[in-house]
């Protein structure tokens, strides 16, 4: 994890990056280099009906930005890192993207650029799926 600036301190304040959309916000569990969270997490079950979040915010104190969680489908989901790649200022999340409050800049559910001042994306983490959870690497590359 050394080398990404990923890690850090506990936090002061920060604006938080989950606003409207079908998503949520919660706490994930660092296990060795994987922040860990539940599949179930982005279901939402009404009565026997059972439907999926666009995506979770996932976020724990020793992170310094949160990351965005996408699910595209049972088996495909991507992982943001919630720092623009302008000045480094968290991203808030508008359903299929993530916006920077600082100078607008508007990245894609994928991580790309649409709109600057940023030119570079988002960094994107590995995802694997292990029986009941998604394991998202936190290891340098």
């Amino acid at each position: 994890m050394g080398g990404l600036g990923i890690i850090g301190g506990l936090q002061g304040c920060r604006t938080p990056g989950f606003l409207e959309g079908s998503g949520e916000m919660l706490e994930g569990k660092i296990i060795g280099d994987d922040l860990v969270v539940q599949l179930s997490d982005f279901e939402i079950k009404k009565g026997k009906a059972r439907d999926f979040r666009k995506y979770i915010v996932v976020q724990n104190d020793i992170l310094k930005y949160p990351v965005c969680v996408y699910r595209f489908s049972e088996m495909e989901y991507t992982a943001l890192w919630m720092r623009c790649t302008h000045q480094g200022t968290e991203l808030q999340v508008f359903g299929n993207q993530l916006q920077c409050p600082a100078h607008g800049s508007e990245f894609t559910n994928k991580g790309h650029v649409q709109n600057g001042p940023a030119e570079n994306k988002l960094r994107t983490f590995p995802v694997t799926i292990d029986n009941k959870h998604l394991k998202i690497s936190l290891k340098a590359a």
